[in-house]
C-alpha cells in the first residue's frame, strides 16, 4: 500500500466476479505510482473478493448499497483526491496525468467527472453517451458511470453521499455543485452497456428519465428504487 496516496479509487461491487478482475488489473500501474486502490463489497457470493483481493491494497465487506459502501471505502481511504469507479468501468489512457495534475493543484473545493464512453457497438448508443455527457456538462450533474472525483475535504464538507438506495449520485452531485461547479473532463471513461442491451435501448432511455423526473419531484428515493426493481424484477 502506498504510504501517502495522492488519490484513493473506491470500488463499490456486488456480484461483480465477472467484470471486476479486468477493471483492476489495468490499473495495476497506477498502485506504483501512489495510488491506493479500496474495495467495498457488499456481501458478493459469486467470489469477487476473492479475486480482488490480490489486486487490491485493502478491502471492506459491509452491508449493501452502494452508497453506503461508498462512504465506507472513502472513510477508510488515505487519499486527499478521491475517485469512485464502478466496478465495470475502466479509466481512459492518460487519465493519471489528468488527475494528478488536479490533486496538485491544491483546490480544497475540486470535483468533477469523466466524459463517457458505452462498450457495445450500436450507434444508439453512440447517441446515448452523446446525450448523457452533453446533459451532464450543461447541468453541472454528474452520475456514478462518469467516475466522479471530488477533493476529501469537499467530500466531507457536503457529507459525502446520501445514503439512499437510488439516485445518491445526482443528490451527491446537486451538494457539490451548490460550492462550485464540476470538472468536467473530455477524457473518457469506458462503461459497460450491458444495463441498455438488456433492456432494450429505448425502453432504459424511458425508464431511466421516469425515475429521474419521479426522483426531483418528490424527492423520495426509496420509492423510486422500489419502481426500479420492479420494472427490473430485482
Amino acid at each position: 500500500m502506498p504510504e501517502n496516496p495522492w488519490l484513493s479509487i473506491i470500488i463499490p461491487a456486488l456480484d461483480e466476479a465477472a467484470s471486476l478482475p479486468q477493471t483492476l488489473e489495468a490499473l495495476q500501474s497506477w498502485r506504483s505510482e501512489g495510488v491506493e486502490i479500496i474495495l467495498v463489497d457488499g456481501g458478493s457470493t459469486d467470489g469477487t473478493v476473492r479475486l480482488a483481493q490480490p489486486l487490491v491494497d485493502s478491502h471492506l465487506i459491509t452491508a449493501r448499497g452502494r452508497a453506503h459502501q461508498m462512504n465506507e471505502g472513502a472513510r477508510t481511504s488515505r487519499g486527499n483526491l478521491l475517485l469512485f469507479l464502478h466496478a465495470d468501468t475502466s479509466l481512459p489512457p492518460g487519465a493519471r496525468k489528468v488527475l494528478q495534475d488536479i490533486a496538485r493543484s491544491d483546490r480544497e473545493a475540486t470535483w468533477g467527472r469523466f466524459d463517457v464512453r458505452l462498450s457495445g457497438p450500436s450507434l444508439a448508443l453512440r447517441m446515448v453517451e452523446t446525450l448523457m455527457n452533453l446533459r451532464s456538462r450543461l447541468t453541472g450533474i454528474a452520475t456514478g458511470d462518469q467516475a466522479m472525483f471530488v477533493s476529501r475535504t469537499l467530500f466531507l464538507e457536503v457529507g459525502g453521499f446520501p445514503e439512499q438506495p437510488l439516485m445518491e449520485d445526482i443528490e451527491l452531485s446537486s451538494r457539490l455543485r451548490r460550492h462550485r461547479r464540476p470538472l468536467c473532463l473530455r477524457e473518457k471513461v469506458v462503461t459497460s452497456s450491458r444495463r441498455w442491451e438488456q433492456g432494450g435501448i429505448l425502453a432504459t432511455i424511458l425508464l431511466m428519465w421516469r425515475l429521474r423526473l419521479a426522483y426531483w419531484w418528490t424527492g423520495d428515493a426509496a420509492a423510486v428504487a422500489a419502481r426500479y426493481r420492479q420494472v427490473r424484477g430485482r
